[in-house]
């Protein structure tokens, strides 16, 4: 009977574990394909969990890649002006917006801003950040320690790659590329 007991408990613990790692991949799906994010909870559990609550609430849907520099970011997340699919949407005023919930507290991590990670975006004011977010085009290791991340692209960094790029000073892009969907794998 003990041994029946451990495998069962053994096998319980597998499932577990798995059911958990797979509610930290997130699905980012572009024109150009799906991109897979593994979200760490461990290092900045505010973030991952307003970034999941936005995403899984379909916030994000059809929200433009608004600010994107060749070489190093694809900035997006302006669940206010930065909606394609909303009245309220307004290129020029893309970036400035952020979603109805407050703003969250700096989370800085020892995550190295490499290429492929998610990290918030904010102002000035290192306890801004809301809703936006970008994704590291190439590494960046000034924003080490200033910004906090969150998580990374795990698979499908290529499709990231092709968003369409801005004005190399500003970023700014005219007619961008948008978030089909995002949401928990």
């Amino acid at each position: 009977m003990k041994k029946i007991t451990y495998i069962f408990i053994i096998f319980f613990s597998l499932l577990n574990t798995n059911i958990s790692a797979n509610n930290n991949i997130m699905i980012l799906k572009l024109t150009y394909g799906e991109v897979e994010i593994e979200l760490y909870p461990d290092k900045a559990p505010n973030h991952v969990k307003r970034f999941k609550e936005l995403a899984d609430s379909g916030k994000y849907n059809g929200v433009v890649f608004h600010r994107v520099i060749d070489g190093f970011m694809a900035q997006t997340g302006d669940v206010k002006f930065g909606n394609s699919n909303s009245p309220n949407y307004n290129i020029s005023m893309a970036g400035t917006g952020g979603s109805d919930l407050p703003n969250l507290k700096a989370e800085f991590t020892d995550i190295a801003h490499t290429r492929g990670i998610l990290s918030a975006a904010r102002s000035a004011d290192p306890d801004s950040a809301n809703s936006q977010f970008f994704i590291c085009l190439e590494s960046a290791p000034h924003l080490d320690r200033q910004y906090s991340a969150f998580g990374k692209v795990i698979k499908g960094m290529e499709f990231i790659d092709k968003i369409k790029k801005g004005d190399p000073n500003s970023g700014s892009v005219l007619d961008p590329d948008k978030i089909i969907s995002l949401k928990s794998k």
